[in-house]
């Protein structure tokens, strides 16, 4: 869930707009954006309009909605918001993701964090836990999956286990299923591509998946920020919740964080993107590294 590029808009997406005319009414923005924030946290103020039109359009496409105002009634006068909830989440959410996305991280955890965590006997005396919260279509979990891979390699007892949660069912299933466009892995070095990417036998498709036993420690679940609890089982030794909180204000990020940090194990680790700042909030995690935090 993570960036904020504006979406393409094709040919098709440019005459259903003609056809629609009308923009989406400003008391339906409102309703929108409302119910947005109130369900997943992500603020849409105006300046986000043509951003929401542009991604409404296909759910308009997909319902045979004739305009937005005959959507926003179907969500908040016909009992539609049920059925909806789910997809209209999954189209307004963005959901950019790299793989070794801001390197520096990984090379503070397979230094310092992987050295200080493997002292303590986590990773030999039980597995390794961690969790990429907001993980999008998995490049963040499949990353820490390979590095980690590299270091059972090199220790044989070394063990581990990757959680990835995110809000869009979308992404999710992407996720699960671990096949990428080959222009997604040129940040991945050579040597791991080998070790641990499959290439398609049909040329034409010029994508790769992940090799099965990499994906065999990495699991996805369904997860919205604004529950009040979250449902992952045991305590996580790390967490990569990056580019995330930038989406909420101060009280959400507040209560969000909290919600995090209840799941990290005393001693474990929280890393947030680089342009993320904690420094206005009060939680129980003290700097270890520049966005990168140790639970006390």
């Amino acid at each position: 869930m993570n960036g904020d590029a504006a979406p393409r808009v094709d040919q098709s997406d440019a005459r259903l707009g003609d056809r629609l005319g009308a923009r989406l009414g400003d008391r339906d923005f409102r309703r929108l954006a409302e119910l947005i924030e109130g369900y997943c946290g992500i603020r849409t103020p105006p300046i986000k309009r043509v951003l929401v039109e542009g991604r409404l359009r296909k759910r308009l496409r997909v319902l045979g909605f004739a305009n937005y105002k005959e959507y926003c009634d179907y969500l908040f006068h016909q009992d539609g918001l049920t059925e909806e909830i789910t997809s209209l989440i999954d189209v307004i959410t963005t959901n950019k993701t790299e793989f070794f996305r801001e390197p520096k991280h990984y090379e503070v955890l397979m230094g310092m964090v992987l050295a200080e965590l493997m002292q303590a006997g986590i990773g030999t005396r039980r597995p390794l836990r961690l969790w990429s919260a907001g993980c999008s279509t998995g490049a963040e979990a499949y990353t820490l999956a390979m590095l980690l891979s590299d270091a059972h390699m090199l220790k044989p007892d070394f063990d581990f286990h990757i959680l990835g949660t995110d809000i869009c069912t979308d992404v999710l299933r992407i996720a699960q299923r671990a096949v990428y466009a080959e222009e997604m892995i040129g940040p991945v070095p050579m040597s791991m591509r080998k070790r641990y990417l499959l290439r398609s036998r049909d040329s034409e498709q010029q994508e790769v998946r992940i090799i099965p036993a990499v994906r065999a420690k990495v699991s996805f679940r369904h997860l919205n920020f604004m529950e009040q609890t979250y449902n992952i089982g045991e305590r996580q030794d790390v967490v990569f919740c990056r580019n995330v909180i930038i989406y909420f204000d101060r009280p959400v990020r507040q209560a969000v964080l909290e919600r995090i940090c209840q799941h990290i194990t005393v001693g474990g680790y929280l890393f947030v993107g680089h342009s993320e700042h904690l420094g206005d909030l009060t939680l129980p995690i003290r700097q270890a590294a520049p966005t990168v935090y140790i639970r006390v």
